[in-house]
């Protein structure tokens, strides 16, 4: 894995995604004691940063692997990420998605050619169902965060920001899975000299903060957060990268979550759901280590139930 590898998937995918744009605010500058860049994956296809490492995983597939399709198990927006990603490429794509999922959600995966196959709402049970539909397609499983092509993927966004903005001192990504940040440090350490990488997680949540900590990747949590896409478990594909590359990871409360979701609501004038918010409240949280600073903000994405805000 170097430089050269990146390069090649940044150029692999590019006809596929939506280079995102880089936003700013004076009065998010003021409140937040530093100079903030937003890069939007919000307004990637699908809405969300996941389409980058889903596109490149089909896409390092072979000619016979695309052919029996791929498979993967999300509530969320890899499902809907997955299921675009292969339509675009001509893949079946097959999503074990929990009954008790957003119907938005299924209907999204739907939209995309998704062929979903409902399963219990458990983690074993979404794994048992992706095993079972391994073996009878013969399809390629891809991981939403736990997959070394999604992770480098997922880094061409940082890259993006860091071509825009070669100067910045911190790109801070929101932390569940673990395959954003992952990415994003890899990023800031082939395209930038002293850039550092810090991971904002829900503190209901706390795993990757306990698993950095710990230097062994932490599970038992049975919180509930605002922050549904980030509660999941880091991989043993990306845990490495994060305990080596990440300086840390902030945790922030529940209020603070929606108190930055809803000021990026407000003051940007654009739509970020919670888990988005998440890196921008750990900003918020923590404006000594910041201030002054030149902080890129990846808002991970934008789907969200505008039926069922917390606002």
């Amino acid at each position: 894995m170097n430089k050269e590898t990146l390069i090649q998937v940044q150029k692999r995918i590019q006809p596929y995604i939506h280079r995102t744009p880089v936003l700013t605010s004076e009065l998010i500058n003021t409140i937040s004691g530093t100079q903030v860049y937003f890069k939007c994956e919000n307004f990637q296809k699908m809405g969300a940063f996941k389409m980058r490492g889903a596109t490149n995983a089909i896409l390092n597939l072979s000619q016979e692997q695309r052919e029996k399709g791929v498979v993967t198990h999300s509530s969320g927006n890899f499902a809907q990420a997955l299921s675009l990603a292969a339509k675009k490429l001509g893949v079946k794509a097959y999503i074990v998605m929990p009954k008790n999922a957003p119907q938005v959600k299924k209907n999204a995966v739907k939209t995309y050619n998704g062929e979903i196959i409902e399963c219990e709402s458990t983690p074993i049970a979404r794994e048992a169902m992706a095993k079972k539909v391994l073996q009878e397609k013969k399809a390629t499983f891809i991981h939403p965060s736990n997959d070394d092509q999604v992770i480098f993927g997922n880094s061409t966004a940082a890259i993006e920001l860091l071509e825009d903005y070669p100067d910045l001192d911190y790109i801070i990504a929101p932390v569940g899975g673990g395959g954003l940040i992952a990415g994003t440090a890899l990023a800031a350490k082939y395209f930038s000299k002293s850039c550092k990488v810090v991971g904002g997680e829900p503190k209901n949540v706390d795993d990757a903060f306990r698993s950095k900590q710990s230097g062994k990747i932490e599970t038992t949590n049975e919180g509930t957060t605002i922050a549904d896409g980030l509660r999941t478990f880091l991989g043993d594909r990306n845990f490495p990268i994060i305990q080596k590359e990440v300086e840390c990871i902030i945790t922030v409360e529940e209020e603070e979550i929606i108190e930055a979701m809803k000021l990026i609501w407000e003051r940007m004038k654009i739509i970020v759901e919670p888990s988005s918010a998440v890196a921008f409240a750990a900003v918020l949280k923590d404006k000594e280590k910041f201030k002054n600073k030149k902080v890129g903000v990846i808002i991970s994405g934008g789907n969200v139930d505008v039926t069922n805000l917390p606002f």
